[in-house]
């Protein structure tokens, strides 16, 4: 595996990044969406044979990265392009493929996800959620927490349980919800967080659904198209995605506001030279770039590893890849805000905002520990604690 990019992927790094300095940190979200999805950048990672560019997780990830790095990230690729779209492209119908993805690849379709649960988490084996069937379909009864642009989305993806009828046991399955379904209600967090997608909770009331909303349809994975026992398969495929993703959010966020401390640490003058000139401001700076590269490399690693089909490989390098980014983006913002002093927590200079918007990579969408206890026990063996 290379650690140098491409040509091609140098290529779209910096037409990505000219299109965020187009639009900059006073962006328009809709309007950035629209330009982004016509140059065909939200859908770079769906199959081609549905409007996508054939890509995968290393171009979309840059994408991302870039438009966080020039100070407007679209929070909503994480979710619509990233999870959703790769879930439905690896698991949904031809049906649901030509449903969904050319809508998610050109931009006209958005979908949201939802799997956080308030006991719950994003622990998968206390979901919740359930669906029963029916005679004509699936009736879904649950809730949700934090979940991402419910509003701006056409449907959701909903991960719930059905009860096996052998065993008794409940099995993790991904379900289309339209938005304005009956029954699925939604109301909005009041977050401290300046994004622009917002946050909802949402309550899933006897909402009925048609026999083909469950993904991949049928009843086994063996009839190879997803169905009741594919789920946990599927929600993984959409999990890896998700944290190469963040990643890239919390890369291009780092880098963004390491940018503008090392502009002002070059200009602004106090004694006789630049303060960039004194080591107790050069060294951190220094230091925040380099652990943004190391977390783009393991991040780069785990994009790979996905895009060849390495699930497993992917799952390890996905996870200490957000666990880096998470930790450099943090510090970078921090060290930041430091540099600029009183400047850093002003409007003008836009970091301030940036100090709880990082922490975002840390808490979602696993906290930091969770990732040490995968590592610990997937990675070095270690006994469980969990």
């Amino acid at each position: 595996m290379s650690t140098v990019e491409t040509q091609e992927h140098t290529a779209l790094r910096a037409a990505v990044a000219a299109l965020g300095q187009r639009h900059g940190r006073g962006y328009v979200r809709e309007e950035l969406w629209t330009e982004a999805a016509k140059l065909g950048y939200l859908g770079v990672n769906l199959p081609e044979e549905h409007g996508g560019g054939g890509g995968g997780m290393q171009e979309l990830s840059i994408v991302l990265e870039e438009l966080g790095a020039a100070g407007c990230p679209l929070l909503m690729m994480v979710v619509s392009p990233a999870i959703c779209g790769t879930v439905i492209a690896r698991f949904g119908t031809e049906a649901q493929k030509r449903q969904w993805l050319p809508g998610l690849a050109d931009g006209s379709l958005t979908m949201a996800f939802g799997i956080t649960e308030p006991d719950a988490g994003s622990n998968s084996h206390r979901i919740t959620t359930t669906a029963r069937r029916t005679d004509d379909g699936w009736t879904l009864n649950g809730r949700k927490v934090f979940i991402s642009g419910v509003d701006i989305a056409d449907a959701t993806l909903i991960v719930g349980r059905t009860e096996d009828a052998k065993s008794g046991r409940l099995k993790p399955c991904l379900f289309i919800v339209p938005r304005d379904a009956e029954g699925f209600q939604r109301s909005q967090i009041d977050m401290e967080l300046a994004a622009q997608e917002k946050q909802f909770e949402l309550v899933i009331d006897d909402v009925h659904l048609p026999e083909d909303a469950l993904v991949g349809g049928g009843t086994s994975h063996a009839e190879g198209c997803g169905g009741e026992d594919a789920g946990l398969l599927q929600l993984f495929a959409g999990l890896n995605p998700e944290r190469i993703m963040t990643a890239a959010f919390a890369i291009g966020m780092g880098r963004y506001a390491l940018a503008k401390a090392v502009e002002y640490a070059r200009t602004r003058q106090v004694w006789k030279d630049p303060i960039g000139a004194h080591q107790a401001i050069a060294h951190p700076l220094a230091q925040a770039h380099i652990e943004l590269e190391l977390a783009r490399l393991m991040m780069q690693k785990a994009a790979t590893l996905y895009d060849a089909g390495d699930d497993i490989g992917a799952g390890e390098a996905a996870n200490m890849a957000k666990y880096a980014a998470g930790e450099a983006c943090v510090r970078a913002v921090d060290q930041a805000v430091h540099t600029l002093g009183g400047n850093g927590l002003t409007r003008e200079y836009g970091l301030a905002q940036l100090i709880t918007a990082a922490r975002v990579a840390r808490i979602a969408p696993v906290s930091r520990e969770m990732i040490l206890n995968y590592v610990s026990h997937q990675s070095l063996g270690l006994p469980k604690s969990y």
